[in-house]
């Protein structure tokens, strides 16, 4: 049987590491009493019901997925433009993945859940990444 969700993938720009987004977390206060992430973008995800019944947004760090974080909600954020875009608010816990490459692109793209990368082990979540080159060689040749 299928899972009922579906999960969204997106470049993580200005990362080099996933250290960076951690610590770009820690430096920026999340605008909401919980501690929620919200991640603006431009397009309204058409599956939005399949992607708050359970899914994550997957981060592409330097050519590969490493890390996800869980959708919470969808929110309409209205730019300074008066343009009205899409506010994913994501789960402020940072699950790292295991490598799983990425050809660049623009936007977002959808992700099965069989497609997804597995999380990491609990006890390899505070591992430092492996440089971004060395992980995606390992991820092209199936050694993860």
């Amino acid at each position: 049987m299928l899972a009922q969700y579906v999960n969204l993938v997106k470049l993580c720009v200005g990362v080099d590491r996933v250290e960076d987004l951690i610590e770009w977390h820690r430096s920026h206060p999340s605008p909401f009493p919980t501690g929620e992430r919200r991640h603006t973008t431009r397009m309204w995800p058409r599956r939005e019901s399949e992607l708050l019944n359970g899914g994550s947004l997957y981060w592409v760090v330097k050519g590969a997925i490493l890390c996800r974080q869980r959708i919470v909600q969808l929110d309409r954020v209205e730019g300074q433009d008066g343009i009205l875009r899409c506010g994913i608010i994501l789960d402020p816990k940072v699950i790292r993945t295991e490598a799983a490459p990425r050809r660049p692109f623009q936007g977002w793209r959808y992700l099965t859940p069989e497609d997804a990368p597995r999380d990491l082990r609990a006890s390899r979540e505070t591992e430092s990444s492996l440089p971004a080159a060395l992980s995606q060689a390992l991820a092209e040749i199936g050694v993860r």
